[in-house]
Parts: structure tokens; C-alpha cells; sequence
């Protein structure tokens, strides 16, 4: 049996279905993410996994038990299993120490390694009216974590975070499965978010599954556009020139769109490169360049580059491999 197993999930409110027919299964220690657009039900899905709501069909299993919903428990939630949204709140006006300690059931040296780890050792004496976003989820996380859970679900837990904060609450959760060795399921709708973190991720979009994979395979070979959209910037050729697009690169067209990552394309030199365009225009981004690109026919894609030895009006070859194709 694995050690989360959801099946057949469904929930419906005023005639329409906000989760359906959601199924998926989860080892110990694998890193799952669940992205999709606000509305696709990502954040139901986590209250019902979590034993908060209770779905209209299907049934979720935890460590082979039965997570039982809020209508068939006098006290909401599952022993192992802890929730953090992010509508968290904190008691007011109290130290941080105080609201910790009232929750602390672990031995003075393990809660220091917990609070080391969650990076608020610096905060215990402050006032939870005297903090930044950032430090109250980490405070609201280590509360949670004070209970030892297993399985760890965190609700977009990186929205309305500057740069600096989102950045140390990264560092954290990862530290959460490998010094704690906590299991984590996560939602977000940024691609940096998921992709450098999860080992599988889910898809969602109108409380429905579109597509589950690894991070590269959704990135790279995303079911539709509605996926590709989510994971970052992308060029998509038409039917109609993206006939004519694979015959100069020697692929068979199959009548469907092409979805090329702007990365894949490469600028080379005269005589090495299979396709000929004309630079329209150059956005700078820090770390690298988009580089639009007009081609015969109307055809425009756009490059990223970390280098642009080029400027707007100049012709460019440009060279791409077949396996950076993906019809959809």
C-alpha cells in the first residue's frame, strides 16, 4: 500500500463539480506539486486529503487508514497529516515564544533544531503584531511541525512573499524532508516553484487532472496549452505554417501545432543552421535576452539567450533539434 493513496475524489457544490474524479498516489519522501490556475480546486484537494472537507465520492487512505471527513469526526483533521493554508493567522499581540510554546510538546533541544531550521530563533522575543509575512508563515510552519506530522500539506505557501523571504521559506522546506524527513505535498502556479522542487507534479484545472509527471516531462512535454502556459514562456506554430516550419528542418508534419521552449532554438553562423529570419526585436531581462524573430510566411518565435550578438533588423540562423519539437 503507499503511503498516501487518493481515489476517485469528487465534491460538487451548486450543481457543479469543483474537484472530479481526482485519483494519484504518493510514496514516503516523494516531493509532489499540484499547479494549475486560482479556481482549478488545488487547495480543496489538499483540505480533503487533510480530513477538513469532505468529498462527495471517493475516499482518501493515509498509512493504510481511512482519512475520515469533518462529517463523520466530532474534531476535523487526521493524526500525521497537518494542513498549513494560506489564510494562516497567528494570535495577536502575543511573543512568538509564547505562541510556541503553548503548542510545544517536543524536548527543549529538538524544538531549537525546529525552530534553527524553520530560520526563527532571531524572532522567539518579537511581538507577532511586529512581523513580516514572510516570518509569520515560518512561525505558523513551525507550529504545525511542533505535532511531528508525516505529511506535511502546504497551500500556495509562497503567494504575496517578497523575493528574500520566498527564498529563505524554499530553504526551509527542503531542510523539512531532509533533516526532518517529512513528507510534502505542495500548491503553487509558479513554475520556479514546482519545477526545481517536485518530483512529480499534478495538474490541474477546473477540479479536473489534465496531466501528471515528472517536472521535465510536463515542462517539455506538456499535454496542451493550458500546461505549457503554466511552466514558463513558449512558442506555439500554427497548423498552417507549421507545415512548412518541419519541412525545413526535414520532420514530418502531423498536422497539429508545434510547441517549441524559447531556449531550444540556437543562434549560429552562416551555412550551419537550418532555419533564416530577421531579429524584430530584443528585450533584456538580466540573466538572459528574449530575442524576437520574424520568418517568412509571418511566422514569429521568440529566443532566449544568455548572449545577444545581434541587434534589431539583423538576419540570424538559427539551428534546432528535432527533439525539441512537441506536436499538441
Amino acid at each position: 500500500m503507499n503511503f498516501l493513496e487518493v481515489s476517485g475524489i469528487s465534491i460538487q457544490e451548486k450543481g457543479d463539480f469543483t474537484l472530479q474524479d481526482i485519483s494519484f498516489s504518493q510514496e514516503e519522501f516523494q516531493k509532489i506539486a499540484i499547479a494549475g490556475e486560482t479556481g482549478a480546486g488545488k487547495s480543496t484537494l489538499l483540505k480533503i486529503i487533510a480530513g477538513l472537507v469532505q468529498p462527495n465520492a471517493g475516499e482518501v487512505f493515509f498509512e493504510n487508514e481511512k482519512v475520515i471527513g469533518p462529517m463523520d469526526k466530532l474534531v476535523p483533521g487526521h493524526p500525521g497529516i497537518s494542513y498549513l493554508s494560506q489564510h494562516f493567522e497567528l494570535p495577536k499581540s502575543l511573543r512568538v515564544e509564547q505562541v510556541l510554546k503553548y503548542a510545544n510538546t517536543l524536548p527543549e533541544e529538538e524544538a531549537d533544531t525546529l525552530y534553527g531550521i524553520c530560520r526563527i530563533n532571531h524572532l522567539l522575543s518579537r511581538r507577532t503584531d511586529h512581523l513580516s509575512g514572510g516570518e509569520k508563515q515560518r512561525i505558523a510552519l513551525a507550529k504545525l511541525l511542533i505535532s511531528s506530522p508525516k505529511l506535511l500539506l502546504l497551500d500556495e505557501p509562497y503567494s504575496n512573499l517578497d523575493v528574500v523571504h520566498k527564498n529563505i521559506l524554499k530553504s526551509v522546506i527542503r531542510e523539512i524532508g531532509e533533516r526532518l524527513e517529512i513528507t510534502c505535498i505542495l500548491t503553487s502556479h509558479d513554475p520556479l516553484d514546482t519545477l526545481s522542487w517536485a518530483d512529480e507534479i499534478l495538474v490541474m484545472k477546473n477540479g479536473q487532472m489534465l496531466q501528471r509527471g515528472t517536472p521535465e516531462q510536463i515542462y517539455r512535454k506538456p499535454i496542451n496549452e493550458y500546461v505549457a502556459a503554466l511552466f514558463g514562456s513558449y512558442n506555439l506554430i500554427p497548423p498552417t505554417q507549421a507545415e512548412a516550419f518541419s519541412k525545413l528542418l526535414g520532420i514530418k508534419p502531423n498536422g497539429k501545432q508545434i510547441l517549441i521552449r524559447p531556449e531550444s532554438f540556437r543562434i549560429g553562423s552562416e551555412g550551419n543552421s537550418d532555419l533564416i529570419g530577421k531579429v524584430n526585436k530584443i528585450t533584456f531581462y538580466g540573466s538572459y535576452y528574449d530575442i524576437e524573430i520574424l520568418f517568412s510566411g509571418d511566422t514569429t518565435v521568440t529566443v532566449k539567450t544568455a548572449e545577444a550578438n545581434v541587434a534589431e533588423g539583423d538576419t540570424v540562423h538559427l539551428s534546432l533539434s528535432a527533439d525539441s519539437f512537441w506536436y499538441i
